[in-house]
């Protein structure tokens, strides 16, 4: 199983009057560059928010977003600071005195001084909280991967196609290799014979100007090593996992090999053959860059 480094997952958990909402979303990249938006109360979880991803995923650009809603009524509290209400009391006497002043303040005056009276957000249990934010993880992860399968299968069943035409061109290569020889003998005779006319052709060395000629445009080696290529990939794209590196560079071997038998060749069949081949060996790179 292969999976596309494209992915969309959502999940959302509540329990109680606490909901956590968690969204990802991916594209292609080299490595794994996971970036995470959440609320600050819940930055203490990053790092285990990250462990857990690693079990769902080895590469791509992945953005997540998490939402956090508490409607519990206790969630926050008033604080009285009485000793910093005692400490402003005790100024505004000695100003009263100081300055021959009625000391006119009132509880509601003396409330409004700052820290007298604060909001406070009530300690969350820590446990309780990472084992609704984990749900909430762990299930948008795995509708993600639900999504990164689906397209992965329809990545598989093109490159499988892709790569059946590409055998299809080393195939009709091999084929056709042989009969260039044969070819470029006789036409070499037929050339000979033309300038000398009746003299007797030298069949040693028309075997040797054939035999330099087969050298030069052999492409044996190549097309060894191009379905030995093609063979390693299919068997990768079944084996299926994190493959997509080593697909890369398969096809970049591939494509190598491609590039060796147009320059080597002076056949236009052959040519428009191995054009074709690097034209899927590109589109076959161009998928696997969307292969984790």
């Amino acid at each position: 199983m292969i999976k596309s480094m494209t992915g969309f997952g959502r999940c959302e958990v509540a329990e109680g009057a606490r909901k956590i909402t968690v969204e990802m979303k991916s594209v292609n990249h080299r490595y794994l560059d996971v970036n995470i938006k959440m609320p600050k109360k819940l930055n203490f979880f990053e790092t285990a928010i990250r462990n857990e991803l690693k079990n769902y995923m080895q590469r791509g650009k992945v953005d997540i977003f998490i939402s956090y809603e508490d409607m519990t009524e206790t969630n926050v509290c008033v604080k009285y600071n009485r000793d910093l209400a005692a400490e402003y009391m005790k100024y505004l006497w000695q100003m009263s005195e100081d300055f021959s002043l009625d000391n006119d303040v009132r509880v509601s005056t003396l409330s409004r001084y700052p820290e007298v009276l604060t909001m406070e957000e009530q300690s969350i249990d820590e446990e309780e909280l990472w084992h609704l934010l984990e749900k909430a993880v762990r299930g948008a992860a795995e509708s993600f991967i639900e999504t990164r399968v689906k397209e992965g299968e329809n990545i598989r069943d093109d490159l499988f196609a892709k790569l059946n035409a590409m055998l299809a061109s080393v195939e009709f290569i091999e084929h056709r290799s042989p009969q260039i020889i044969t070819e470029y003998k006789q036409k070499l005779k037929d050339k000979v014979r033309e300038l000398l006319e009746d003299t007797q052709i030298d069949e040693a060395r028309l075997l040797t100007e054939v035999t330099i000629f087969a050298d030069k445009v052999c492409v044996d080696e190549e097309l060894v090593r191009l379905k030995s290529h093609i063979s390693a990939t299919k068997e990768s794209i079944k084996e299926g996992g994190s493959i997509g590196r080593k697909l890369d560079f398969l096809a970049q071997e591939m494509n190598r090999e491609a590039n060796t038998i147009l320059s080597k060749t002076t056949d236009l069949e052959i040519s428009n053959r191995a054009i074709e081949l690097k034209t899927e060996i590109e589109k076959v790179r161009e998928q696997i860059q969307n292969i984790e």
